[in-house]
């Protein structure tokens, strides 16, 4: 699987602002120059977005290549092309990068509410495990300071098992992420985010395989349509589409095109969120 660019459709300036060109990047990353210092070696928890790319980036450049590792947990519900993105952006980095096969956690496969929590401690404790036998210590995610507010049970996780935040540690939000990741010419700087194929399912709902790999290709039909920022929520036969504010009228222009190749998939119905894409937006357990 090759890795992506991303060309458009990112919910933030796109370009580094004054703020960030002036003083604010400068003491923060500073900052967190100092955090990656405290270490001789570290290992990334390394997803391939936007957060853990700039983190592994910033690692590489003030430790060394030869004193960090790359580890990208490889689990059943993980959309496909994440793995590709991964692989092809520690090569372009030059950095080592070993992908770590996990099994679906106990208690997943009904895809209860805390399962974000059960799913991060699972595979943060496989990572420690990867880490230590590799000879590396300290374990290190891309946790940026707006997930402290969003609703992020997985973040008690990475607090359980000791595992280091320094964007967090550093005040170091997403948008100065993408600013920053911008200035360097990191691919990921506009990556829209993803999150796990479980968060298109309702909460309480036994997780399907089967289903799991009709929305992944919905999708992928989608992305290759143009629609950069889209989700496809499950309620059974019937798939949900959001997609971007702006692209909702590009939606309805290609609705029964859609509509037929997304039941071709085994939907029985297929409909537009009105709202468009939101973030979490299955979060509610009701």
């Amino acid at each position: 699987m090759a890795m992506q660019h991303w060309p458009c459709g990112l919910p933030c300036t796109g370009r580094a602002t004054a703020d960030t060109r002036e003083g604010n990047m400068d003491q923060r990353f500073e900052a967190l120059q100092q955090q990656l210092q405290q270490h001789q070696a570290v290992a990334v928890a390394f997803s391939g977005g936007a957060d853990s790319t700039l983190l592994l980036a910033a690692a590489r450049d003030t430790l060394g290549a030869d004193h960090i590792i790359a580890l990208t947990a490889v689990t059943p519900y993980l959309v496909r092309q994440e793995i590709g993105d991964a692989v092809g952006i520690a090569t372009e980095l030059a950095v080592r990068h070993e992908l770590v096969e996990m099994d679906m956690p106990e208690g997943i496969e009904t895809n209860p509410s805390d399962r974000c929590y059960r799913c991060k401690r699972a595979m943060y404790l496989l990572l420690l495990r990867k880490a230590e036998e590799m000879g590396f210590q300290i374990l290190l995610d891309g946790s940026n300071i707006n997930d402290v507010d969003d609703y992020r049970p997985g973040l008690e996780a990475t607090r359980d098992l000791g595992i280091g935040s320094p964007f967090i540690a550093c005040g170091i939000d997403k948008a100065l992420i993408r600013d920053v990741s911008m200035e360097l010419g990191l691919p990921t700087w506009r990556k829209p985010t993803n999150a796990c194929l479980l968060t298109r399912l309702r909460f309480n709902q036994r997780v399907s395989m089967d289903q799991l790999q009709q929305i992944e290709e919905a999708e992928r039909f989608l992305g290759a349509r143009g629609f950069t920022w889209v989700r496809v929520r499950c309620h059974g036969d019937l798939a949900r589409i959001e997609v971007a504010a702006e692209q909702r009228e590009l939606l309805l222009q290609q609705a029964e095109t859609i509509s037929e190749s997304i039941r071709a998939l085994g939907f029985r119905y297929v409909a537009m969120d009105l709202l468009g894409y939101q973030i979490g937006s299955m979060n509610d357990p009701r």
